[in-house]
């Protein structure tokens, strides 16, 4: 139960991981998402970013609201480190602690260059059944984290693009793919988004024929990304994921500040 918690609260800040570094001068950036299903609200998240020159720091939390608070106690932490390299943010830290219940597991992964070069999981995983796809040392090279890959700096392809994540289980890749612009306003942001669908595509660190799995290889999902309006990236402010019991949305509430 806890790593398919763990999976969606991983695939949400995928979507939402709407922090906007700068790229010059030392700055700090705030960003807040509330979590829909449908119309009812189950979750809520924020995240706030440092920057200094090319370097940034981002931390963030999850944690369940409305109805879902009562019925489960779902929160999550993550912190991730790294710098600017060409057009992308590229982790040289990841960390995730992850609570359901009483249940915690915590999830640390270094990145050197793009590659992975060390994993941690504490408590460890118990063994896989036999339909898991292990992750190979191939799958840990020229990767993003599951957070700042999402965020783009400006002059970088936004979309049509392939993103490349390791959260410190899963590998899976990203595929965007064009389709327009729409408008946009939150605190903090008011003009076109640029919108893409989302096709969710796993390579390995995880149960195949999974039910959750398959249903996401199957939809499209729907990420907008916005400029910041004093820093120079591009980061999600929307994000529309279909689920087998409905739409979840992720909206931007706050979007810089």
């Amino acid at each position: 139960m806890i790593a398919r918690g763990k999976s969606i609260f991983v695939a949400a800040t995928m979507a939402l991981a709407g922090v906007s570094p700068s790229l010059a001068a030392e700055a700090r950036h705030t960003s807040e998402y509330s979590i829909n299903l449908g119309i009812l609200p189950i979750a809520k998240a924020s995240f706030s970013t440092r920057m200094d020159g090319p370097n940034y720091s981002i931390s963030g939390s999850f944690s369940a609201a409305g109805l879902a608070s009562i019925l489960k106690d779902i929160s999550g932490k993550t912190t991730v480190s790294g710098a600017k390299r060409g057009h992308r943010l590229q982790a040289n830290e990841y960390s995730l602690v992850y609570k359901d219940g009483k249940r915690v597991r915590t999830y640390d992964v270094v990145y050197r260059n793009g590659n992975v070069t060390s994993t941690t999981v504490k408590p460890e995983p118990k063994a896989r059944p036999d339909n898991w796809v292990d992750v190979k040392d191939r799958d840990l090279r020229s990767v993003l984290d599951p957070i700042s890959g999402l965020i783009i700096p400006a002059g970088g392809r936004i979309c049509p693009t392939r993103l490349p994540i390791y959260d410190g289980e899963s590998r899976l890749d990203l595929v965007l793919s064009s389709s327009g612009t729409k408008p946009f306003k939150t605190n903090g942001f008011n003009g076109d988004a640029i919108v893409c669908k989302a096709r969710y595509v796993p390579k390995s660190g995880y149960r195949q024929g999974r039910k959750d799995i398959e249903y996401l290889k199957s939809i499209s999902m729907e990420i907008w990304f916005a400029k910041s309006n004093n820093m120079d990236v591009y980061a999600p402010v929307y994000a529309i994921i279909p689920t087998r019991v409905g739409q979840v949305y992720i909206t931007a509430t706050k979007y810089g500040g």
